[in-house]
């Protein structure tokens, strides 16, 4: 059956909960929610909430609306950064449509028939709007952040997209690294990952930055095991070891604030990419957040001014989409830690106060075909498809 979006500007529903009682904190998203009928909705939790306990609460008290979402690294809600907290938004049935599907047992992942079954996701989208005009789609990609399978998820999805452009983020704890999981179908599922189209007439964009760059030092890894994304030698010496010389800091101690202030990157495509370190290992070796092979060449990047490059970063969002409802926010964990560390996190939080950012903090940020790390991206909504701002040439 084809319907027709409208142009309207009724705002998403953007609400968040830190009861701890998870019966407590979806009956509070509720009545936030109201009577406004959704397309679907978005949901971001702290790892301390009980999944299963969570999951029926949310099967109880929203039967009709489709609800995906996964585990978080930390919140971004009304409060800027946010922790042990419940954060929804809510897509206007008048205004958004939203499909999705998902993906199991990651490690038996069969990429041509994950293609097939999103280009049949995409066609039904489309073919469900048919004669709704101009219409602009996104999908919305949520993966388990201790798979190692965001790669070829994230390059597999992309290509079976076509146009439509792909954006997402990989699922946390905390910094546990114990359990992750993806919300889909009133289930909590972990080795899954989720994809889903949305569409309407109002605008959207999609972009992904980083606020490092480049500095001189290069480690070549000479020794790596991809599958693990462990790396045991850096210029033919031990990995950790050599990563803390190269950094300029031999006797630091190794952990997540270090990795977050010195953060390795490679240069892809013409330009520089963080490949954030997860974890020192008690061997001397380092585990990645994303693939590593023997023969990357790394440098270790440097920092910009954070908040200044923030403000660049969100003018020039508003430019492609004039007045912004909302902006989905996925945030590496790590420039959490290193805004915490730099004194910033306030500075930081109210910025993304000012310009309505919601979302979480990930394990890695997924951006059209790639995967990415220490990177803030996001999709940005704009208020009303009668009002889409032109496009200028350039920017992020």
């Amino acid at each position: 059956m084809n319907a027709t979006l409208q142009g309207s500007d009724r705002p998403l529903v953007a609400c968040a909960s830190r009861a701890a009682d998870p019966q407590v904190a979806v009956a509070e998203l509720v009545a936030a929610i109201g009577d406004v009928e959704l397309a679907g909705a978005l949901l971001f939790c702290s790892y301390t909430y009980p999944s299963d306990e969570l999951a029926r609460a949310l099967k109880a008290a929203l039967p009709g609306a489709p609800l995906i979402g996964c585990t978080s690294a930390g919140e971004l809600t009304d409060r800027g950064y946010d922790t042990d907290s419940l954060q929804l938004i809510g897509f206007p049935a008048e205004s958004f449509s939203m499909a999705s599907l998902r993906f199991d047992d990651l490690d038996r992942f069969d990429p041509e028939a994950a293609q097939g079954a999103i280009r049949k996701l995409v066609a039904g989208a489309r073919l469900d709007h048919a004669a709704a005009g101009d219409l602009h789609q996104v999908a919305l990609f949520f993966v388990d952040g201790l798979s190692h399978r965001e790669e070829l998820l994230t390059m597999t999805a992309q290509h079976a997209l076509g146009d439509v452009q792909l954006i997402g983020g990989s699922s946390g704890d905390g910094l546990s690294f114990r359990e992750t999981a993806v919300l889909h179908e009133g289930h909590f599922h972990s080795d899954a990952a989720v994809i889903a189209v949305l569409t309407s007439r109002r605008p959207m964009h999609v972009f992904c930055a980083n606020h490092y760059r480049p500095g001189p030092a290069k480690m070549v890894i000479t020794e790596a095991d991809p599958e693990s994304r462990t790396v045991y030698e850096i210029n033919a010496e031990p990995a950790a070891e050599e990563y803390l010389r190269l950094s300029g800091s031999p006797t630091e101690t190794l952990d997540a604030h270090f990795f977050a202030a010195h953060p390795p990157m490679v240069r892809t495509g013409g330009q520089f990419h963080v490949r954030s370190i997860q974890s020192a290992n008690p061997d001397g070796s380092l585990t990645f957040y994303c693939a590593i092979d023997t023969g990357v060449v790394l440098t270790i990047g440097k920092p910009v001014d954070r908040l200044s490059w923030m403000r660049e970063l969100f003018g020039s969002v508003s430019s492609k989409v004039g007045a912004i409802d909302h902006i989905i926010g996925f945030d590496c964990v790590l420039n959490r830690l290193d805004a915490e560390d730099r004194q910033i996190l306030h500075e930081v939080s109210q910025i993304y106060r000012d310009n309505k950012v919601l979302g979480f903090s990930t394990y890695g940020e997924q951006f059209l075909a790639a995967h990415m790390n220490q990177t803030f991206s996001g999709l940005a909504i704009g208020r009303s498809g009668d009002q889409v701002a032109p496009v200028p040439s350039g920017g992020r």
